[in-house]
């Protein structure tokens, strides 16, 4: 991108804190934000949002190490927690109504993951049941979450998002604002 992603301005606010409310707006327990490159300057345009916030000293090993931090984080915070979301910091589509949905789709009791649903490609953000925290902890190197699923696609419920933008580049962003 050239420049922390996670500050890009969407809608007169810097992304992550686009994401970060809308986290909180919705019925959930806790928000965690895990911290890497840059993070002084991200932990500045967070400093008044009641969340956890957890550094990635190991942030350019890849996505992998953001997750582990992320969950050992929210697990430790919320030992009796029964499920987490992992979103991602450069989805500025990321809303409460779909994180309330997602949640909604848990609590139906016949899955234990929910994945969001685009162009019919399972995509974050992704809510996971207690059952997968193990193994979302020893995922390795530049791969997220979504590697899992496919795994047991038995186990997973899909909610339909709109969009699945993410902003990795130049032209993503630009395409995006305008």
């Amino acid at each position: 991108m050239g420049r922390p992603k996670q500050l890009l301005p969407i809608r007169g606010k810097p992304l992550v804190r686009h994401v970060a409310e809308a986290a909180l707006a919705a019925p959930v327990a806790s928000v965690v934000v895990v911290l890497g490159a840059e993070a002084e300057q991200v932990r500045t345009v967070l400093k008044d949002l009641p969340l956890q916030l957890a550094l990635n000293p190991d942030w350019s090993v890849g996505m992998s190490s953001s997750l582990r931090v992320g969950v050992k984080t929210a697990i430790a915070h919320s030992p009796g927690l029964q499920a987490l979301m992992i979103a991602l910091a450069d989805q500025p589509d990321f809303s409460q109504d779909h994180v309330t949905r997602m949640i909604a789709r848990y609590s139906r009791g016949d899955c234990t993951a929910v994945a969001s649903l685009a162009d019919g490609a399972m995509v974050p953000p992704i809510l996971f049941d207690r059952s997968w925290f193990d193994k979302l902890c020893a995922i390795q190197g530049d791969i997220g979450a979504r590697a899992l699923l496919k795994e047991r696609t038995d186990l997973v419920a899909t909610v339909s998002v709109g969009s699945s933008t993410d902003l990795d580049t130049p032209e993503d962003y630009a395409q995006f604002i305008n």
